[in-house]
C-alpha cells in the first residue's frame, strides 16, 4: 500500500544539498519506502513504464501533490535524464532542487520532454 508521507519523508531525509548523480536510486528508494516496489534501472529516463506498472498514472496538471514523480528525458551531457519527487513544497531527487523540476540551468535551457506520475 502506497504511503506518500513515508516516501516523501524518506527522500527529504536522505537528499543532499547538491546533486551527486544518483537521482534514480534516491527516488526509487523513497518510492519503495512508501510501499511500492520498483524494478531497478540504470537510467532515470527509463522509470516511466516502471511507475505505470506499479500503479502510478501520468497526470497532466499544474496542481502538484506530494508524492508526484517527474521523469525527464536526457539532454546533451546528461544521457540518463532525471527523476525527482515533489514533497509538497519542492522537487527532491538526490538533492533538494531549488528551481522547479528541471534540476539545472542546462535542463531549463533545453526543456526536454517529461511526464509527471501520480499514485492514486
Amino acid at each position: 500500500m502506497w504511503d506518500t508521507k513515508v516516501a516523501v519523508a524518506y527522500l527529504d531525509k536522505h537528499a543532499r544539498s547538491a546533486s551527486h548523480g544518483k537521482c534514480a536510486a534516491y527516488v526509487r528508494k523513497a518510492i519503495e519506502a512508501g510501499g511500492v516496489r520498483l524494478h531497478r534501472h540504470a537510467s532515470a529516463k527509463d522509470y516511466g513504464e516502471n511507475l505505470i506498472a506499479a500503479g502510478f498514472a501520468v497526470v497532466e496538471t499544474t496542481i502538484l501533490n506530494a508524492g508526484d514523480v517527474v521523469v525527464i528525458q536526457p539532454i546533451a551531457g546528461h544521457s540518463h535524464g532525471h527523476v525527482a519527487m515533489y514533497d509538497g513544497a519542492k522537487w527532491v531527487s538526490d538533492f533538494k532542487q531549488r528551481s522547479g523540476f528541471y534540476p539545472s540551468e542546462s535542463y531549463r535551457k533545453f526543456k526536454p520532454a517529461f511526464a509527471i506520475y501520480r499514485h492514486p
